[in-house]
């Protein structure tokens, strides 16, 4: 029996796990929480997507709302997290959903909207309820907001 417990060293832990797995010692297995942990790869890469998505709006409202600071760093930005956002649904096709789930898609709006506030010292308020572009505009390439006339 394994003398590394999951509460007591958690990595120690999983190396232990996957060896019992390899080596098809089952019976040896700490079924409980390798079940928990696996559920939470799932949880971990919707959290990456929705921060990503987060810091993607971020800067889109940034580029909206200060057109004074417009600039080469927010273009990278917002190039790189369209890019990550891509790999990522490309390396996991099952997170595609996230984009149609509107729960989803309005706490990622609400964390882009806190994000903004933090960074422009604009109030949260001062941002729509839900976000004003589809999310094909806020993926492309060559899509940026402006204010319209």
């Amino acid at each position: 029996m394994s003398t590394i417990t999951y509460e007591s060293d958690i990595v120690a832990w999983a190396n232990e796990q996957a060896t019992l797995l390899r080596t098809k010692q089952f019976a040896l297995l700490d079924i409980e929480h390798l079940a928990e942990e696996i559920a939470d790869v799932g949880k971990s890469e919707q959290r990456e997507l929705a921060s990503r998505m987060a810091v993607l709006q971020c800067h889109l409202l940034k580029w909206l709302y200060q057109p004074a600071r417009q600039g080469t760093s927010w273009q990278l930005t917002i190039k790189t997290q369209r890019e990550r956002i891509k790999r990522r649904l490309k390396q996991t096709p099952s997170l595609k959903y996230c984009l149609s789930d509107s729960d989803w898609l309005a706490d990622a709006w609400d964390d882009a909207r806190d994000l903004t506030e933090k960074e422009t010292a604009i109030p949260y308020d001062k941002f729509p309820e839900s976000c004003p572009w589809t999310i094909d505009e806020v993926l492309s390439n060559d899509w940026l907001p402006s204010m319209k006339a």
